[in-house]
């Protein structure tokens, strides 16, 4: 039998997290920019309420919507220089809020519960194809944008 390992083999001593405190800011921020955000979803809900069985055009919009105003948000804020609260309220906050996954897979459910399986079909494989392609053509437009004009603001 070995002996066990010494303590000077272990791995370092993990960095000791950071107060809470100073994470307050942060907190808040996405929590202002959430509830912006749900807000602005239930706001486009009750403009555009789905049917009954119909396929949800208006958390799909909405979905693929907010992920190509991430890609957008998310290449800008990788080339200009940010607030560092701008990215947890807008990003995190407002753009976590108003899109909804949540909502899609309820819908889904829904839709496939009640014997409207080809529309919920449809409906999972649309809109994260959309969703990751409207992320990738926003991001991908963008950047060529900011290569065009040297990634400065007009």
């Amino acid at each position: 039998m070995t002996a066990p390992e010494t303590e000077s083999a272990a791995a370092p001593p993990a960095a000791p997290p950071r107060p809470v405190r100073s994470q307050l800011p942060v907190l808040a921020a996405v929590a202002l920019g959430g509830g912006t955000g749900a807000a602005a979803r239930y706001a486009a809900t009750l403009g555009w309420p789905a049917g009954t069985g119909g396929f949800p055009w208006t958390v799909f919009w909405v979905n693929v919507a907010g992920c190509a105003v991430i890609g957008v948000f998310m290449t800008v804020t990788d080339v200009w220089p940010v607030h560092r609260l701008l990215r947890p309220f807008f990003g995190t906050g407002v753009l976590g809020g108003f899109t909804t996954f949540s909502t899609f897979t309820v819908d889904f459910r829904q839709l496939a519960g009640t014997g409207h399986l080809p529309v919920a079909l449809a409906y999972l494989a649309a809109t994260p194809l959309a969703a990751l392609t409207a992320v990738w053509l926003a991001a991908s437009a963008t950047r060529r944008v900011l290569t065009v004009t040297g990634g400065r603001s007009s």
